[in-house]
Order: structure tokens, then sequence, then C-alpha cells
């Protein structure tokens, strides 16, 4: 029996938990019906949490509030998508309530969790039963209830995640398509993952692996049949085609003009689409919304501060190729709704070597992203391919290269859809040109407005040499270190350290404000924990951005703003 939750047990409680959804990611993709199929709610689940465990990480404190406040900060950081910023209000509510406590007794933690229920009630425009919001009202108010006759916090949690379990078997009675597709609630299942792992570490026990190729069980699926609950949907039934999010960082001169509420600027939103969800705290404003105008999204959220953080995802594109992977994986057994494939009004083509940057380009409204870059450049042929499978009215295409430029002005040339090329000759300056593209504008007017933003970057790699040479007055070393600003070499060596610190120092100016570290696949951990530690001394006023690129050849790629 235990009737209190010190701070570092609540700290292992978050990790748990997220490792245990973690471990499930799969199966709740799978599950994901509502409120569009776009078949990623375990991924943004998993990815929200991950983040406020990071906080959690470095905040592990025998004080039970403070490490709830670095969970729920990292994961309003974090939160991506419609499940992801609901989990991080249910905590949000949760650390409000437990903020100036040492240790949690049992009726904290129901109360908690019935907080965390009317916070994040409170930031859904519509809220929706058989959801996850249902899930968790349930579990907590049936807290409450047990807590005021028993103080054992390990059998709160059993009850708490036993009613979880109950009220997630009955969504698909509150939430009719869940029952049409054979479905629980996708979010629902995600949070009783994450109550699974809480109550294991309560008990002291470790819960089993899981195989990476996991099927849906029949726990999760109310008719006998595996099928994916996306095949459910016809792809022009989605009324609101992207998936909008965008974090401003509050400016205090911007809010003096345009005064921010957040339930009026939540019912001014709520005009431009649905799935909306709005939260803030004193720094920061979290908007997700679908939206068929998402420019306008944006153009309303920057009155109010800086916009960072932004993704704009097409959810019809995104249907289109879960109908294609169910059809492959299962075969078209006649429950699969009837597709058309019609061209969405923009497309973009772009070019990225490593993994990691392909999903920064996607994460961005990349419509395709063509393997290739230094030493391997694409040809004309292929960008002709990407143009053709991005289908779309109108296409602009990003080279990121400069040897590419020419093979995709000539695929612009003989494709029959409208095309354009931004001449974009880095990755950085590829990205700066996509966070400027407004599908609210036309082509050419978009084609003007990312090129313009070319010039708003600097670009910078790491590589080696592969021979003995002096450019520029600079001897160079076969297997040196060589540190590129735009295209000249800045500095060289056999320490990355010094070449790379070199670098920056060399890019950055006194008007410098976000420097973005791309790590590639040679490139470790420490040597970017060192380097960003080396900008915090060296330029406090710089943001310091860290992505995992995994691109060959270059050990970093370096943006700065």
């Amino acid at each position: 029996m235990a009737k209190q939750i010190e701070g570092k047990k609540l700290a292992y409680m978050f990790i748990e938990g997220a490792e245990n959804l973690s471990r499930h990611v799969k199966t709740v993709d799978a599950l994901n019906v509502f409120p569009v199929p776009d078949g990623d709610t375990g991924t943004n689940m998993n990815l929200s949490i991950t983040s406020g465990v990071k906080e959690v990480k470095v905040n592990i404190q025998d004080h039970a509030g403070k490490v709830a406040g670095a969970f729920a900060k990292g994961l309003l950081m974090g939160a991506r998508g419609n499940s992801g910023v609901i989990l991080s209000q249910l905590f949000r509510g949760f650390s409000k309530h437990v903020e100036n406590k040492d240790s949690i007794s049992a009726e904290d933690l129901a109360l908690a969790f019935d907080q965390g229920v009317e916070t994040a009630y409170k930031a859904v425009m519509k809220p929706v039963e058989g959801t996850i919001l249902t899930v968790a009202k349930d579990s907590a108010k049936h807290a409450l209830k047990i807590a005021k006759k028993h103080d054992d916090v390990v059998y709160i949690m059993e009850e708490t995640v036993k009613e979880a379990r109950a009220s997630l078997k009955r969504t698909p009675d509150l939430l009719p398509v869940l029952k049409e597709v054979g479905v629980v609630d996708s979010g629902g299942q995600g949070l009783l993952y994450i109550y699974e792992g809480f109550l294991a570490v309560l008990k002291g026990e470790k819960l089993p692996e899981v195989n990476e190729n996991e099927e849906v069980t029949m726990d999760q699926l109310v008719k006998v049949e595996h099928h994916n609950a996306q095949s459910h949907m016809a792809t022009e039934d989605i009324e609101f085609g992207f998936c909008t999010e965008v974090m401003v960082r509050i400016e205090s001169e911007k809010v003096k003009k345009n005064p921010y509420d957040e339930m009026n600027f939540r019912e001014e939103l709520s005009q431009l689409g649905d799935s909306l969800l709005v939260v803030s705290d004193e720094d920061l404003i979290k908007v997700h919304i679908h939206a068929e105008q998402p420019g306008e999204v944006l153009t309303k959220a920057q009155r109010y501060g800086e916009l960072i953080n932004i993704k704009i995802e097409n959810m019809r594109e995104q249907h289109t190729h879960l109908l294609d992977e169910t059809k492959e994986a299962y075969g078209n057994t006649g429950t699969e709704a009837k597709v058309t494939k019609e061209k969405s009004e923009f497309g973009i083509v772009t070019v990225a070597m490593g993994d990691g940057v392909a999903e920064l380009f996607k994460g961005l409204g990349a419509g395709v992203v063509i393997e290739g870059g230094q030493t391997m450049n694409p040809s004309t042929e292929d960008i002709v391919n990407a143009i053709e499978e991005v289908n779309a009215e109108k296409v602009i295409i990003l080279p990121n290269n400069g040897n590419i430029i020419m093979a995709a002005e000539q695929a612009a040339q003989v494709v029959g859809e409208k095309a354009v090329v931004v001449p974009s000759k880095t990755v950085p300056q590829g990205l700066a040109a996509l966070l400027s593209f407004n599908p609210t504008q036309g082509l050419d007017v978009n084609a003007g407005m990312m090129s313009d933003a070319l010039t708003t970057v600097k670009s910078g790699q790491v590589t080696y040499a592969v021979r003995d040479t002096n450019i520029d007055g600079i001897d160079i070393k076969k297997d040196d270190f060589m540190g590129i600003s735009e295209k000249k070499i800045v500095s060289s060596g056999s320490n990355i350290m010094a070449v790379t610190e070199s670098l920056l120092t060399n890019m950055l100016e006194d008007e410098s404000e976000i420097v973005t570290l791309i790590q590639g696949e040679d490139a470790k951990d420490e040597q970017t924990d060192k380097l960003v530690a080396f900008l915090e001394r060296e330029y406090p006023e710089v943001e310091v951005d860290v992505q995992l690129g995994n691109q060959p050849l270059y050990s970093y790629i370096i943006s700065v703003e």
C-alpha cells in the first residue's frame, strides 16, 4: 500500500507511460478514424509525450509539482495533431492542481486527473463524446469516487485504468462512425496505454515488449475482421483539407496593439474550419485546425507574435496514400470507399538527402521528396515523375542544389502541369522557401515570395576533404573537415568541433536570431550537445534548433536566420 507519490516516482510514471505508448504506436494509428481518417493519432501522441518526457528527464527531483510542470511544459511545446494537443491539456490541468505539492496523495491524484479533463474540455471548441475526452472524463470521475473511500494511490490508479478500459469499449456506442468502422477510439486507446504505464511503475511491474508488427487486437476491434479504419471515408468527403498547426511566441508590442483573448481567438478561428484547438500560456499560443485556407489561420495568428513550428499537411493526399497502402496490404475487400484521385490545387516537389531532412520537408507540406543531392543529382525524368506523382494543378519545385536547378527547369518545361522552379541551392534555402508558401495565393505570387525567402537565410555545411588542396589561402589536407559558408570554405582542420565552431562564428552576425543545426549520419549526439552549449554561451540571444537529418557526406547543415 502506498499513500504518496514522490517527485521521482512521478517522473518514472511519465517516462513509462510514454514508453508504453511508443510500443503500441502502430496499433493506435490503425484505429484512427475520427475526426478525419489521417491515420496518425498514435504518431502524434507519441511525439507529443516524448517531448514532455524529454523535459522530465532533465528535471527529475523530489518535488512532484515541479516534475509535473516540466512534463506539461514539454508536452505543450511538442504537441502535434488534435490528439497531441488534447493530451497536452489533460496534463496541463493535472500539473496545475499539483504544482505546489511535494508529493501526491490518492485524493490529489484523482483531483489532478479531473482538473486535466476540465482544462482539456475548455480547449476544444466543440467537444465530441466517444473520444479521448470521454475516456479521460469517465476514468477521472471514477477515480474521484473511489478516492473518497480509499487513500492508496496504487488502488486509485488501478481503478482509473479499469474505468478507462471500460470507457474505451463504450466509445463505439457514443460515436456512430466508430461502430460503423468497427473500432474503438484511437486517442482513448493511446491514453489507456499511457495510464497502464503509470500503473506498472506504481506496482513495480514491467510491461511486456510488443512485436513491431503487432496487429490490432480483438479488444480494440468491435467487429471480427481486421481492416484499416481509413478505408471507410472517401477522400472527396474531407471538407477541410489542410491539417494546420502553428505555435506563436507572444510578443508584448503586438498584443498591446491586438489584445489577446483565448476564447475570442478560438471563436474567430472556428469560422475557418473544424477540429479546432487553441491553447496558450504566458509565452506561447498553440493552434491546431483543419482548414481549407491555412494562410488565413497563419495571418490571424501572426497578430499576436512570431510564428514558430508551422506544419501544414494536405489530408486529402494523406488519405489517398493510406487507402493505397490498405489495398496493397489487405486487398480490395469491398469495404473501401470509392476513391477519386482528383488533382489538388498545389503540389510541392523537393530534393533531399537523408531521411530526417526528407521528413522536415514533408512536415512543412512537400508532397514528394526526391532522394538526391550532392553526388546523386536526380535526372529530368526523375523530376517529371515526381511532378506526376504529386498530382496537382500547380507545382512548385525546390531543387535545393545548384547542380539540380537546370534539370528542374527542364522538367517544368516538359510537363503538362503548370510548374515553376524556385531556385533553392541549399537545404536551408529550401526550408525557408517552403515556410513562405501560402496556398491562398497564386502560383506566380508564391514563386516570387518563396524566391525572396531564399535571401533571408545563410547556409553552411561541414564536410570532409577528399584530397589535399589550397583554396583561398587555406591549406586543406585529405580527410580534414571543412566549414563552408555559402560556397566559401572558411575553416578546416582535423577537429570537427573547432571547424564547426569557427564556421558558426563566421556565419553569425549581430542581427542573427535563429540557428538550425541539422545533424548528419556521421555526427555524434555529444558533439551536437557541445555545439548547442557553445552557441548558448557565446550567443545567448540566438535561438538554437536541432534537427536529426541523417544526411550523408555533411556532418552538419547549418541555417542562420
